[in-house]
């Protein structure tokens, strides 16, 4: 039993870009989904397929790398809330992640989206991770 899904989900994706895997197959979730088109709206994955086979299901993640230096575009992932603490921002806290050149994921009222989108709809909520 995992106590932390959305961890093991940061993890995942993580350790896949690390070792320069093309494709990482995670447990799919709403919440893991929601991240997921998060991160390919972003440009910070190549491209994603939800498969309905087993139980829950998995989540397919084509990762993303420079293609000059084959570098992963992906270069932190930072899990800021987790189940023993949990850390939620109003609007005026909600944090900017290198100026604006990163996001935050926050899971709100209203659904599952960035700092920025999250910012123009005056809603604050869980942070949930750091993508750089």
């Amino acid at each position: 039993m995992i106590t932390d899904p959305i961890g093991d989900f940061l993890t995942r994706v993580r350790n896949a870009s690390m070792a320069k895997h093309k494709v990482v197959e995670v447990p799919a979730s709403n919440m893991r989904k929601a991240i997921t088109k998060i991160l390919f709206d972003q440009g910070y994955i190549l491209n994603y397929k939800f498969e309905d086979k087993g139980p829950r299901g998995t989540i397919k993640i084509a990762l993303k790398y420079n293609k000059d230096t084959k570098e992963p575009v992906i270069k932190e992932l930072q899990r800021v809330s987790r189940p023993g603490l949990r850390k939620y921002a109003g609007t005026q806290e909600i944090p900017r992640i290198l100026n604006g050149l990163g996001i935050a994921i926050l899971s709100t009222s209203k659904g599952v989206m960035i700092d920025k989108e999250a910012r123009r709809n005056n809603t604050g909520g869980e942070v949930l991770c750091y993508v750089y």
